[in-house]
């Protein structure tokens, strides 16, 4: 393994400073129900301002006829409003296809695409999912940028998602 070194100005040797990392986990529940799609999902950041600092992740149904699967992603109304309608589908390392009811975690390094270096501040990750012939839920988990600390948090869904964890390491 190579570690790179800097030379500051004054002369000092130091390390660089590691990248921050987030892991988001996010649980699709089993759900009890005559006819049953899987969730349209999309994870992004949020600064204070509401406006999106990063799309993380969307997945909707890739293999339909003529891309038809596209026209559905306004279910996601948050993600819609604020970023989705100004994409170009499908986004290089930010779309998927839906995912199976159970659990599934998503690794992200600050500095490396989908996610950006941040500026210091507030922001809130926010999970939305929406099911054709079900329900629409949004969840949103505040954290301080940057990471002082490794901590784990989490919000719990009631219907559409079930519980979703941000770790972050610094």
């Amino acid at each position: 393994m190579r570690t790179s070194l800097s030379v500051l100005l004054c002369g000092a040797v130091s390390a660089p400073a590691a990248a921050a990392e987030l892991d988001v986990t996010l649980q699709i529940p089993q759900l009890d129900v005559a006819e049953y799609h899987r969730p349209y999902v999309a994870v992004w950041i949020e600064g204070a301002d509401q406006r999106v600092a990063a799309n993380l992740a969307v997945w909707y149904e890739l293999k339909k006829k003529d891309g038809e699967g596209t026209k559905w992603l306004k279910d996601l109304r948050q993600w819609w409003r604020r970023s989705g309608r100004e994409l170009q589908m499908p986004v290089d390392g930010v779309s998927g296809a839906t995912r199976v009811v159970g659990e599934h975690t998503l690794h992200f390094s600050a500095g490396k695409a989908p996610l950006p270096e941040l500026a210091p501040g507030q922001y809130q990750l926010m999970v939305e999912a929406a099911r054709e012939v079900g329900g629409r839920e949004l969840l949103k988990i505040p954290f301080q940028w940057p990471i002082a600390k490794a901590e784990q948090l989490s919000a719990q869904g009631s219907a559409e998602l079930g519980r979703v964890t941000l770790a972050l390491k610094p």
